[in-house]
């Protein structure tokens, strides 16, 4: 199991004594308790332990898991009634996709008349009668993985004591009709980002709930799904949640966008070494993090941003309460997700309004397309690439749909020196489910840009990058030297 300890080591830990401190003095100066924003239902309820009743551990997966990432096909979200989200916003969910509303029996008509009378599309709704303590969905409703090529659920002991929110994964392991595994971890969706090809993202909270038993943890994560690059990061935000959702975010594989808070913040220097570090850190595709930073004016002002939700081509962006940093957190996420469709979402109800520490991310969770394509080109070429007759690239194409795959429209796209697209058929290398095409008709020196695509007879197709032409991967082609030594005076000796 691949292991992330540099990180761990010197910013968690060899910086504990400094960050226990700030967070003391936050502490201190804090207000009481506003037991309606802390996620808690009740003052009574922060006393009642955390339990496991609902919960049952189980073996891993016997296949390989993959968790999906946020930013893969969805065939639909998960919202739960009473709302914690605008009704405005549960009628554009239901123009992008399924929503699937968890409600009791007894609140499914009124819930049906409000979302009528807010002109949402019926035909889009699909209600799960269920019981459940609150609207945080993110926090206890399933994770979904495919183990194998087939779909499945991994529920955790959820963190918090509410017996009916922790009852959802396996209500909905039995409204699919897909396996469900057990992990005996203590952990919360709100604390838990990844990038669908086996790294992830949590803050320090998954070790104190755990008993600091990192192996543990790590090797949970890999077994259960499939996470073999675990990185686990102080919480720069200080606050009680501890939920990675509220300062950062995954927007691609190799994308991370990160809150940005002035420098007269306490907290600036710890957001600064996060961002550092992933700045610093290497991706899955073997180059480092890109990554990008959303201002927040810190103090009480609200600004949410990092906690959106990434639904297919849409993120749904939390606005917070001043103008000028709303309308710089939409570019950055327009500058950052090229071809993406992106909407500020205004929630001021005053019992449901946005918070810093929970927002729109928070009370939303995405359902994976159980037939989803998908392109997993790991061997991404970048920076400076020999200069051969051919360059190859090779994928792997998975339809989890079990339909045969498209054999004329598994293409590379290329484009050298900034010339128009062309295209490479790709054909089955031995391997499984793995093809490859061949980039030609470049120079010494050129620049290449391109991107991989695929479809099958399910009538489901993606590419990678998602961003397809618009931001492609990129690599320069090596200016070689014949041969041979080089004396003093410049000229080369060729040897035979």
């Amino acid at each position: 199991m691949k292991r992330t300890h540099t990180f761990l080591a010197s910013l968690v830990f060899a910086s504990m004594i400094s960050t226990m401190g700030y967070m003391n003095a936050q502490t201190q100066t804090k207000e009481a308790p506003d037991w309606r924003k802390l996620h808690y239902l009740s003052e009574e309820e922060m006393k009642t332990p955390v339990r496991a009743s609902n919960f049952s551990e189980t073996n891993p997966p016997t296949e390989a898991p993959r968790f999906v990432a946020e930013f893969e096909p969805m065939q639909g979200v998960m919202i739960r009634y009473p709302l914690g989200i605008p009704v405005s916003l549960v009628k554009s969910l239901a123009e992008n996709c399924q929503v699937y509303c968890i409600v009791t029996s007894s609140n499914q008509s009124t819930a049906q008349t409000s979302f009528s009378n807010a002109g949402v599309n019926m035909n889009r709704v699909t209600f799960v009668n269920a019981s459940s303590d609150s609207y945080w969905v993110r926090d206890y409703a399933p994770w979904y993985i495919f183990a194998g090529k087939n779909p499945a659920i991994v529920d955790n002991v959820y963190n918090r004591p509410r017996p009916n929110d922790d009852a959802i994964p396996s209500r909905f392991a039995s409204f699919w009709g897909i396996p469900l595994y057990g992990m005996n971890l203590t952990h919360t969706g709100g604390n838990m980002m990844q990038d669908g090809r086996g790294h992830a993202v949590s803050d320090d909270l998954i070790l104190s709930e755990n008993n600091n038993n990192e192996d543990n943890g790590r090797q949970k994560m890999l077994d259960y799904l499939g996470i073999d690059n675990y990185h686990i990061t102080i919480d720069p935000q200080g606050e009680y949640i501890a939920h990675v959702d509220c300062w950062a975010k995954y927007l691609a594989p190799d994308k991370i966008l990160i809150a940005k808070l002035p420098m007269t913040d306490s907290r600036y220097e710890y957001y600064e070494s996060v961002a550092n570090y992933f700045a610093t850190t290497k991706c899955c595709w073997g180059y480092n993090y890109k990554v990008y930073r959303v201002e927040e004016p810190g103090g009480s002002t609200t600004a949410p941003y990092t906690n959106s939700l990434i639904l297919n081509n849409h993120v749904y962006v939390p606005m917070g309460s001043n103008s000028t940093y709303n309308q710089r957190a939409l570019q950055v996420y327009r500058d950052a997700m090229p071809g993406y469709e992106v909407t500020g979402v205004t929630n001021t109800s005053y019992n449901t309004a946005w918070q810093n520490t929970d927002a729109l991310h928070c009370r939303t969770r995405g359902v994976m397309d159980f037939n989803m394509l998908y392109v997993d080109h790991r061997n991404v070429l970048f920076g400076t690439q020999e200069c051969g007759e051919s360059i190859a690239i090779t994928s792997k194409f998975i339809a989890y749909s079990g339909e045969p795959l498209k054999e004329d429209s598994l293409l590379v796209y290329y484009s050298i020196d900034n010339g128009p697209y062309q295209t490479a058929h790709m054909t089955a290398t031995g391997a499984p489910d793995e093809y490859v095409g061949y980039i030609t008709g470049y120079q010494q020196g050129s620049e290449v840009d391109y991107y991989v695509f695929g479809a099958d007879e399910s009538g489901h197709s993606y590419q990678q990058p998602v961003f397809g032409e618009l931001e492609p991967h990129h690599f320069t082609v090596n200016m070689s030297t014949p041969r041979g030594d080089v004396n003093n005076d410049g000229k080369v000796d060729i040897t035979e």
